[in-house]
């Protein structure tokens, strides 16, 4: 297993120059990405129910946090970034009887032990652990941290069809005598976990860092903490809804995983 706990203060940085960008542009209901592949996919694993106690991990401006009050859910949600969460407050000021918002480091064990033992019924991280240097403090806080069976909901850019270095390829084809579009992708490398720089929305003030880990790399840390994989989703946009020509119907962007803690 590689970490790279070193970058760490540098992610938090560049997230800090970019927060009110990415604030301003995901707005209250955020962008189509999350409202068609993460939202749903997310609440039908999560099924939050009116009076749980859920923990929203990097829960940048607040988008999901204030989706899960409106469910009747309670909301304990953090991110590292103090401007992002100062974003996130202001965008939810009708809400903070059922979210509190707390600036914690995901990377940093005891502060993440502070947030309570056995407090909560599920945790959620949207989009969030491939831009975690690392991330194995959080897996082992969460078993302690959630309910007896209770289960972490996140979601991550898919690792095998969005490694760095990925090209996007887009031909036509005369399939007897009708030019057909096709889109494919070309991969180098998938297995070695790396560490690189990118551009999630463009304008952003700089590139922020993400973390490339194969599926392996997630499922061996929940299983050494304690946890089963129990649901896997591989969502991706619908055709028949979308006018986008080169759009990717059938290579998934993006997977969204549950583990359920198991209890002796």
């Amino acid at each position: 297993m590689r970490e790279w706990h070193a970058l760490t203060q540098d992610s938090k940085s560049r997230w800090e120059q970019n927060a009110e960008h990415w604030d301003d542009y995901m707005g209250d209901e955020s962008n189509r990405f999350h409202r068609e592949l993460i939202r749903p996919y997310t609440e039908k694993l999560l099924n939050a129910e009116q009076g749980q106690v859920i923990l929203d991990i990097a829960c940048g401006n607040g988008n999901f946090s204030r989706r899960l009050a409106q469910l009747g859910a309670n909301v304990v949600a953090f991110d590292y970034s103090a401007k992002m969460v100062e974003r996130a407050k202001n965008r939810s000021e009708h809400y903070l009887k059922q979210i509190d918002y707390r600036i914690v480091d995901a990377t940093n064990l005891n502060q993440l032990l502070e947030l309570g033992i056995e407090k909560y019924d599920s945790a959620v991280a949207n989009m969030a652990l491939m831009d975690i240097a690392e991330i194995s403090p959080l897996i082992q806080s969460l078993h302690k941290l959630l309910k007896p069976s209770g289960f972490f909901v996140f979601s991550i850019t898919h690792p095998c069809f969005q490694p760095p270095g990925v090209r996007k390829i887009n031909e036509e084809e005369d399939v007897n005598g009708v030019l057909v579009s096709k889109n494919s992708i070309q991969i180098t490398k998938y297995l070695t976990p790396e560490p690189y720089k990118a551009i999630g929305i463009k304008g952003q003030t700089i590139p922020h860092y993400m973390f490339h880990r194969p599926i392996s790399y997630y499922t061996s840390l929940f299983f050494e903490a304690g946890f089963v994989l129990d649901a896997v989703e591989e969502p991706s946009f619908q055709k028949e809804n979308d006018q986008q020509k080169f759009d990717w119907y059938d290579i998934p962007p993006v997977m969204i995983f549950r583990f359920r803690k198991l209890t002796c």
